[in-house]
């Protein structure tokens, strides 16, 4: 089955066969794949750790036309997309992508895009997955993936720095990349001084502007390969300059914030990895992680962990502690669990929406329930029904209405919520799940281990 998110390009394709991921290579690309691979760019990319291997498969076992070459990349175990990463993935991406072109040019070899969608987290780092994207370097043609690279990195970063932390999503308004007009616009008057920002981005866009409107090509001047590792280097400095301003948030302080005692955490702690032994699953999605206090209970037991939140904050300070301790099995990324990523693209099937990136063996939903049913006024039936969709198993904490979080989010607003009780939480759970166990802790808190029936 072809990958709905790989028909742009001539050279390939992905697709799948017997649950297995395989690129196709066309004719088309042969002479820059050959080139690829016998320059030896391919395995100074693997030994770096900056793509993703692959191996050669026999052809006779695939029926597609002009077939030159099938490959079977390592799989990477969650694809993620760039508006669902906090800021310092972004920058992390965008920096391994401007190695990724320093190195092919040693090697007289080009990236031909620039794409933030090539890159994926793989063992805490980020890791190009497109084999497909090099091209023989020829002699004064310019970067034809530079205004790609502005778009897709240097626009959200500066915008998610110095302008507001939420801006990231417009990554997912423009799958293409933010207009370098409409960033330029956005930019604070202060920020537009910055020589980088001021180049790259500011008279950038005037370039495009000027190109379009006399109908001639952005990238017909010709330029030396020298003139092509100096804006590398340009590239690699500017990136590296933006600086995210680190600001509290209720959320990303949350732990520090929170009024229940050590006793009931420590609890808590224990009861989840009793939980996690019991199930012992094979990967856990975390909703409502924050910075990932219990992320890492899992982890340290050798699970794979999607650790979301949709504090950017709170996903970007867990994924600082990702690598400042090389977890390996850790994945951050922003989601809000009521509006969570879409599928996007040609036929909105370019890419996929979060959950039919599953499936999700376990999901762990702590001291969420009452964000959902009171804050969003969801239906305990609805969350249940929505979570058996997902999960084989779940870790779900119930916090009664008299506990002072949920007393937060009803001092402003009337309590029309006569159904948030434990005996209906249990009710609307029970259509969908068994409950293997649970437990009380301080302050009536409760938490639930749950297999799904189906």
């Amino acid at each position: 089955m072809l990958n709905s998110g790989s028909f742009r390009d001539p050279s390939g394709f992905v697709f799948t066969k017997d649950n297995q991921i395989f690129r196709a290579v066309t004719f088309y690309y042969k002479e820059n794949f050959d080139f690829f691979i016998n320059s030896g760019l391919y395995g100074e990319l693997i030994s770096k750790g900056l793509l993703i291997p692959h191996d050669e498969v026999d052809l006779k076992d695939f029926d597609y036309p002009n077939l030159y070459k099938v490959l079977k990349p390592e799989k990477v175990q969650f694809i993620s997309y760039p508006y669902e990463w906090c800021f310092s993935q972004l920058k992390d991406a965008a920096l391994t992508t401007l190695k990724i072109q320093e190195t092919a040019l040693n090697y007289n070899m080009s990236l031909k895009d620039a794409s933030a969608y090539n890159m994926q987290f793989v063992n805490g780092k980020p890791v190009f997955i497109d084999t497909l994207s090099f091209e023989i370097y020829k002699e004064g043609k310019p970067w034809v993936a530079y205004s790609q690279f502005c778009k897709h990195f240097l626009a959200p970063l500066s915008l998610i720095a110095y302008k507001n932390l939420e801006l990231g999503k417009l990554l997912k308004e423009y799958i293409d990349g933010i207009p370098l007009n409409l960033t330029s616009s956005l930019l604070p008057f202060s920020k537009k001084s910055h020589f980088g920002l001021f180049m790259h981005i500011v008279m950038h866009a005037k370039a495009q502007k000027k190109f379009k409107a006399a109908n001639i090509k952005e990238n017909n001047k010709r330029i030396s390969k020298n003139s092509s590792i100096g804006l590398n280097r340009s590239l690699k400095s500017t990136v590296s300059s933006i600086k995210l301003k680190h600001t509290g948030t209720t959320w990303n302080e949350y732990y520090e914030n929170d009024t229940h005692s050590d006793i009931y955490f420590e609890d808590k702690k224990r009861l989840v990895a009793e939980f996690l032994d019991i199930a012992n699953p094979s990967g856990v999605l975390d909703l409502g992680a924050n910075t990932g206090l219990f992320t890492r209970l899992a982890a340290k037991k050798n699970i794979n962990v999607i650790s979301t939140d949709f504090d950017a904050m709170c996903v970007e300070k867990n994924y600082l502690l990702v690598k400042e301790n090389h977890e390996k099995n850790i994945l951050p990324l922003i989601l809000d669990l009521t509006n969570p990523s879409p599928a996007i693209g040609w036929a909105n099937l370019e890419r996929q929406s979060f959950f039919n990136r599953g499936p999700f063996d376990m999901v762990m939903a702590l001291a969420l329930i009452h964000h959902l049913a009171i804050a969003n006024n969801i239906p305990l039936q609805n969350i249940a029904e929505f979570f058996s969709k997902i999960c084989n198993w779940l870790i779900i904490e119930f916090i009664p209405k008299d506990d002072p979080k949920v007393q937060v989010l009803l001092n402003s607003r009337e309590d029309i919520f006569v159904n948030y009780t434990e005996e209906k939480f249990e009710e609307a759970f029970i259509k969908y799940f068994k409950i293997v166990k649970n437990k009380l802790l301080i302050g009536n808190r409760i938490v639930f281990l749950m297999k799904n029936l189906k």
